[in-house]
Parts: C-alpha cells; sequence; structure tokens
C-alpha cells in the first residue's frame, strides 16, 4: 500500500498530516522517577509493558492510512517504539534523530522528585522557575535546556519533515515535554495551557510545509490502551514521567 494523499483542512492550502506518538513505558515510568525531572536524555528501554503499548499502538495505526515515514528520536525508548510501528505498518523509511530527543534536564536527569529538590534546590528551582512563560529562556544548570531551546529544536524539525511530505501522512515518535511544546506551539504567546501526554498517545498535527501554519487536530488520544489492561501505569506526563 502505497501513502495515502491527505487533503488540506480547507482552501488550496496543503499540509502533511503529522501523527506524533509518545513512546511506552519504561522501568522509570513505572518507579515514579522524575522523568521531565528524571530520565530526560538518559537512555532506558522500553519495559514489557511499554513493547506491549507499543504494539498495541502500532497496530491501530496499521488499519489507518500508511505513512510515507516514520521519524524518531534516537533514544531506546523512542526508537524501539517507532520500529515496533514501522514493522506493524510496513514502512521501511524509519529515520532516528536527537532533534526529537526529551528536553534535557542537566542535573536533575535521573533523580526523583524529593531528591532533586534536597540535591539541587538551586537548580530545582531554575527549573520550576522555567515553567512560566516569562522565565522560558532559563537554562537548567548543568547543560540542561530551557523550554524555549526544547521548542525551538523540536518545531523546526517537524517543519522540515512537513516540508518533505506535503500532502502525506507522516508518524513521529519522541517524549512527553518535547510533545508538549509541539502542542504549545499551536497555542497563542504565552499560553499556559497544559496538555496530558499518556505513554503510547496520538497527537495529530497538520503542518504546512510552505505556509507554517500548524493546526492540533487531537491530543493525548490513548483509545487504543482501554479494555487491554496495560494502561495502568502510562503515566500523563505532566512532570511525572516523560
Amino acid at each position: 500500500m502505497s501513502p495515502t494523499l491527505v487533503s488540506a483542512p480547507s482552501g488550496a492550502e496543503e499540509f502533511t498530516e503529522v501523527v506524533v506518538v509518545r513512546h511506552g513505558e519504561t522501568s522509570g515510568n513505572t518507579s515514579r522517577i522524575l522523568q521531565i525531572l528524571q530520565q530526560g536524555q538518559l537512555d532506558p528501554e522500553l519495559n514489557e509493558i511499554g513493547r506491549q503499548q507499543a504494539l498495541v499502538v502500532a497496530h491501530r495505526l496499521s488499519k489507518e492510512a500508511k505513512p510515507a515515514a516514520i521519524y524518531s528520536s534516537d533514544l531506546k525508548r523512542a526508537a524501539e517504539t517507532a520500529k515496533i510501528i514501522a514493522k506493524v505498518c510496513g514502512v521501511t523509511n524509519l529515520e532516528l534523530n536527537e532533534a526529537l530527543r526529551e528536553m534535557h534536564m542537566g542535573y536533575l536527569q535521573g533523580l526523583k522528585w524529593d531528591d532533586a529538590v534536597k540535591k539541587y534546590p538551586d537548580v530545582f528551582r531554575a527549573f520550576d522557575i522555567s515553567k512560566i512563560a516569562e522565565s522560558r529562556n532559563q537554562e537548567i544548570p548543568g547543560g540542561g535546556e530551557s523550554p524555549n531551546q526544547l521548542n525551538e529544536r523540536c518545531v523546526s524539525y517537524l517543519n522540515k519533515i512537513a516540508q518533505e511530505h506535503t500532502g502525506e501522512r507522516v508518524v513521529v515518535v519522541s517524549h512527553s515535554a518535547a510533545i508538549q511544546e509541539l502542542c504549545r506551539h499551536t497555542y497563542p504567546p504565552n499560553s499556559s495551557i497544559h496538555r496530558n501526554i499518556p505513554n503510547t498517545s496520538l497527537n495529530v498535527f497538520r503542518v504546512s510545509g510552505v505556509t507554517g501554519r500548524w493546526i492540533l487536530e487531537r491530543c493525548g488520544d490513548v483509545i487504543h490502551l482501554d479494555g487491554n489492561g496495560i494502561r495502568e501505569n502510562s503515566f500523563v506526563g505532566d512532570g511525572a514521567s516523560v
């Protein structure tokens, strides 16, 4: 089956349909290590539930329009999710790229919430402040990123993908904070709206590679996990997991 072309929502403008999937569950999710204050760009693998989740979302995607390509963060938890999706959907065009990685959390990576507060109170404070709209340029000490830096690298890469796949559907596998920034890009400036991004959730964007216009059509969709017993530990990406 060849990739299905996607019609523009209105008018003559052509869009790329970008289906962004959060990776499956890891052991860090189940142990409640602060994953946005925790794994960040550390590189754990999927656990068994995560692999089951990836297989379920892959089968869901296989019943929809075939993607022209799959793009993924090169971190193991995302890359493995992407490879499962690619295999089930029969897609050979799979590209791993560090531009889709999770936010770099500096000294806070690998720490639980309480440990982060105790061990690096000033760093934790900087992270907390950076969530305020006016302080989005605040970098996390220890080589970490600011929210604006995360936003720039993820949005720029998706714009590039959209330019290469006008009128097609693509699947992108990434991480909680990264996906939240993609969602935020569709909001008005300084918006404080927060989206829940569960493991293997579908987040669907229409992106124009010509005008740069973004439309968020769906966010946090995990209907494929309902009723199969693999959703219990699928944390929602609210600052407690990535």
